[in-house]
């Protein structure tokens, strides 16, 4: 017997967060490029450490973040710890105000798949107007004839909010594969140090300048 075919992890990601981090990190490279290279007296000193100190936070907070969904487990990838979590240790996946994982009774943040109430309540007042639509006309005269019904179909499709469409794909394969053999185990936590390190040793770097000035 074949085994079932395997597919490509399912990655989530924020596109507005990687924008944000990729011009925090335009304008921190171009200040603080201008005042390693042209500053005087302790401003490169400065400049570096802040740098040391700024650039893994940016990663942290904006290139970082992914959730990584296979058929065996959800691997959700935060700023600062990895946790890896089996489908079968998955409780609940849910999105409030926030989007969680319950996994084995601990609960955690998603930080790739931010909550927009914004966009939530866009796309609900979009299908409660959708609910009450009457069709148009557009036969000959007025009336059904060659033309039929028109509902506008680049508007009559149900929308959903980026961050609650993420979830529900989540929630659909969880409960798909908590009970697959291979979705066994228990859940992982591992902290990024090569983010924590650089982070570290940036903040002790500002710290001993602002002792010693």
């Amino acid at each position: 017997m074949s085994e079932p075919q395997k597919y490509a992890d399912r990655v989530y990601r924020s596109p507005a967060a990687i924008v944000a981090g990729c011009l925090l990190l335009g304008l921190g490279g171009w200040l603080g490029g201008d005042a390693i290279l042209r500053g005087e007296g302790r401003a490169p000193v400065s400049a570096a450490a802040m740098l040391l100190f700024a650039v893994p936070l940016i990663v942290a907070f904006t290139f970082r973040p992914a959730v990584f969904a296979s058929d065996e487990r959800l691997r959700v990838r935060n700023p600062f710890r990895t946790i890896t979590a089996p489908w079968g240790t998955v409780e609940a996946i849910r999105a409030s105000y926030s989007t969680e994982l319950l996994a084995s009774g601990t609960k955690y943040q998603m930080w790739a798949i931010p909550v927009s109430l914004r966009a939530r309540s866009r796309a609900n007042r979009h299908n409660e107007q959708m609910a009450g639509r009457q069709p148009r006309r557009t036969g000959l005269l007025g009336g059904f004839g060659l033309g039929g019904t028109d509902f506008d179909t680049a508007d009559s499709t149900p929308r959903t909010a980026p961050g609650d469409a993420a979830v529900a794909e989540l929630r659909e394969l969880a409960e798909r594969h908590a009970t697959d053999e291979a979705a066994r185990g228990a859940v992982g936590v591992r902290w990024s140090y090569e983010i924590l390190a650089p982070l570290a040793a940036g903040a002790v770097a500002l710290i001993v300048l602002a002792l010693t000035s």
